[in-house]
């Protein structure tokens, strides 16, 4: 059976690493968009929008988690935990459209070559190598137990791996006088931001539209509730996601025990990690479903 995870809480100070991460990350494509524009590098300004949507990850992140943190209402009874879902399904968005930009201007830079200077393109780029490591350190730390600080690592890491590839491209130039290379590593970025967005959409889609998590099997918990001691069936079995790491279930069970609910509450904690349980028991006679 798929092992499931809990959810781990992050740190305060954490959360403050990552509000200085975000304003840095801004501020470095701000840079990264004026060098991109002098320079005439594209691929300088492909890495700086990729950067931008990594920064507004980050920030969604944050939000995300201060929102995520606030109690239910008689209005919210779920709380605000799909806050991180709706911010992340926004910020794919903005990824998708981001990388379909610099996929045309890559291509126009391919087809039609343009003189850039390859020594702002370097300088520029070995500060953004400098501080992607060091925002990719920073988020390190929780990223092995939760998955949306996970995700900021990742694309941190990318955006090391982007700016090393431009790095290449303003060496070319200064030394080889290839123009064509800048081209190449903007396509290879703006491949990268297309291939992110659409390989997460289906997963954040499923979780708005209420579907069940990927990695549990409907028919699985039936069959595990089914083990109980006098439950004798199951039906209007409905399981879905409220939020990337809390899970809810609803059903009937035919059963003349009406204890049995905390047994199965247990099982589905332990063994699913399912932590929202609303089960209504359907009685049987006694004498026909149990042992007396």
């Amino acid at each position: 059976m798929t092992e499931h995870h809990h959810h781990h809480h992050v740190s305060e100070k954490t959360i403050k690493l990552l509000v200085l991460s975000f304003v840095i990350n801004m501020l470095l494509s701000v840079a990264e968009i004026i060098g991109g524009i002098v320079s005439g590098s594209i691929a300088l300004i492909g890495d700086a929008l990729h950067n931008t949507s990594d920064a507004l990850s980050i920030l969604i992140a944050v939000i995300a988690f201060k929102i995520g943190g606030r109690k239910s209402s008689t209005k919210y009874t779920y709380g605000f935990k799909r806050a991180e879902v709706i911010g992340g399904f926004v910020n794919l968005i903005l990824l998708f459209i981001s990388g379909c930009y610099l996929l045309f201007e890559g291509i126009e830079r391919l087809i039609s070559p343009q003189a850039i200077d390859g020594m702002l393109i370097v300088w520029i780029s070995v500060l953004a190598l400098f501080i992607d490591a060091i925002t990719a350190k920073i988020s390190h730390h929780d990223a092995h137990h939760n998955s949306n600080i996970k995700m900021v690592f990742i694309h941190n890491l990318a955006d090391a791996f982007g700016s090393i590839g431009v790095i290449i491209s303003g060496l070319c130039v200064m030394w080889f006088n290839i123009y064509y290379i800048d081209g190449i590593i903007a396509l290879l970025i703006a491949f990268y931001m297309i291939f992110q967005s659409v390989v997460s959409f289906p997963h954040i889609v499923n979780i708005l539209m209420n579907a069940a998590p990927d990695d549990i099997d409907v028919e699985e918990v039936k069959q595990a509730i089914l083990q109980i001691d006098n439950v004798k069936g199951i039906h209007h079995i409905h399981l879905w996601c409220i939020s990337e790491h809390d899970i809810a279930i609803e059903c009937h069970i035919e059963s003349c025990k009406a204890n049995v609910v905390p047994q199965i509450n247990m099982l589905l904690k332990k063994k699913f990690n399912i932590n929202h349980c609303n089960i209504q028991v359907e009685e049987q006679n006694c004498g026909e479903c149990c042992d007396l």
